[in-house]
């Protein structure tokens, strides 16, 4: 057998055009939604009604999340597919409340309830696009290893 500098592993799949774009379009949604909740976290800061912890931990997550899928980890995808289905929900319920704030006796936030709440329902078709672009990598099988020999013979590691 040959010794271990004569291994080159490879990973063909991440080669792929489409296994490129597909990373490349996860990694922006993922920016994307966290910059969407920090948006309406700040702009709303004091009509969230306790909600910031939840919502700052959920852009930290997904910035963490987007770092790793730049880096080819396709462990995160059905976690972040998981994580945007229930961000997608709350949002979905929460867009209605921004609109009704124009009545008295609610607190003001910081922008207008109008453009949070438009804000929010963007929220919603983003969360849907990061669901099917992160199950279209997990499909995708980044993870797969092929090791070139020295000799020019080849072998396809079983992915974990």
């Amino acid at each position: 057998m040959a010794a271990d500098t004569d291994v080159v592993i490879e990973h063909p799949n991440r080669d792929k055009a489409t296994s490129k774009a597909t990373k490349a379009v996860v990694t922006l949604l993922l920016v994307a939604s966290a910059a969407l909740v920090l948006i309406v976290t700040i702009g709303g800061w004091d009509a969230t009604a306790g909600a910031q912890p939840v919502s700052l931990a959920y852009a930290a997550i997904y910035l963490l999340m987007a770092f790793y899928v730049a880096k080819w980890n396709r462990g995160v995808l059905p976690v972040s597919a998981a994580l945007a289905m229930i961000l997608g929900i709350f949002a979905a319920v929460s867009v209605p409340g921004w609109f009704d704030r124009d009545g008295a006796g609610y607190t003001n936030p910081a922008l207008n309830a109008d453009l949070l709440g438009m804000v929010t329902a963007i929220i919603v078709p983003v969360q849907l696009l990061l669901i099917a672009f992160a199950m279209r990598g997990f499909q995708q099988a980044w993870n797969v290893e092929v090791e070139r020999m020295s000799d020019g013979t080849t072998r396809v590691m079983p992915s974990h």
